[in-house]
């Protein structure tokens, strides 16, 4: 693997890639790092440049100060700036997470940049809007994302060597999540001002359930302009205690060429748990022709 620096978009953002031939790029989300996608880079490294980067504010990436700099445009402006660094003009776009939040804004924002777009866990954010405003479970089940906002976050998660971060992990992943790989993450968490970045993309976003009687907050969006015309596959662990399977309800209103790939067995860290499963869904993916 090979890793390097990108100074784009007035940040410099931290990759690793593999291989040759079409560019493949994976963005990771919260608490993760490029590590997250290590199995990808060596399938996808075998005949594709497959990249995995640090989004801003993780790892070694750099960590703005205005929490204003982790809004989604800046994320997108991020996405253009490290494939043209990277001497592409079209790509397959992964995300998970916030890097599936960013994937999404993307493709919406620049189609022609995409060949394909896939999506692991990460809800489209029309249909994001509508559960969070109106659906009690998954207003229940982001609830986290009102202590991730709160001033005392960093404190909360890096407590006693970041256990609550290790738990969030273990507690879907037991052994799968090693001791090599909380090594990697705390290291990772450890870099300085890189919880607060993390953090940041939730307080630029505000988003989350309702709190204290104020309405749900939602992505900004005007429905009528989220179309995704990109051909789109959703991979979704249908045990995602955070992002409940409700996410994908209509979401074919919103992107005509949709594969919908459900793991009944998988949680929100489906990359983690069927690595194997989510490579070949991809492999069989890019495989395929447009939708007639």
């Amino acid at each position: 693997m090979e890793h390097g620096y990108a100074y784009v978009n007035g940040v410099r953002l931290h990759y690793v890639a593999e291989g040759r031939g079409p560019l493949i790029l994976f963005a990771h989300g919260f608490p993760e790092f490029w590590y997250a996608w290590r199995r990808q880079l060596a399938e996808f490294g075998r005949d594709h440049r497959a990249v995995a980067f640090d989004m801003r504010g993780y790892n070694l990436s750099s960590k703005p100060a205005e929490v204003a700099q982790y809004a989604v445009p800046h994320l997108v402006a991020d996405l253009r700036a490290l494939v043209e660094h990277l001497g592409y003009r079209r790509f397959v776009l992964v995300g998970h997470d916030w890097g599936g939040v960013a994937a999404w804004a993307f493709a919406i924002a620049y189609p022609d940049w995409l060949d394909r777009l896939v999506i692991v866990n990460a809800p489209h954010p029309a249909v994001f809007g509508r559960e969070i405003r109106e659906n009690p479970d998954q207003q229940k089940a982001s609830r986290y994302m009102l202590v991730f906002r709160s001033p005392e976050a960093e404190a909360i998660l890096a407590a006693d060597g970041h256990a609550r971060m290790v738990e969030m992990l273990r507690r879907d992943l037991g052994d799968r999540f090693t001791d090599a790989d909380r090594a990697a993450y705390t290291e990772a968490w450890s870099q300085p001002g890189a919880l607060t970045g993390g953090l940041n993309y939730y307080r630029a976003a505000g988003v989350g359930p309702p709190a204290e009687g104020a309405p749900a907050q939602s992505f900004p969006a005007d429905p009528a302009r989220l179309t995704v015309t990109v051909p789109t596959l959703v991979i979704w662990g249908m045990k995602d205690r955070a992002l409940l399977p409700a996410n994908l309800d209509g979401l074919g209103g919103f992107v005509p060429d949709l594969t919908i790939e459900r793991v009944p067995d998988g949680s929100h860290w489906v990359v983690h748990e069927r690595p194997e499963l989510v490579n070949r869904l991809i492999r069989e993916f890019l495989a395929r022709g447009r939708a007639a």
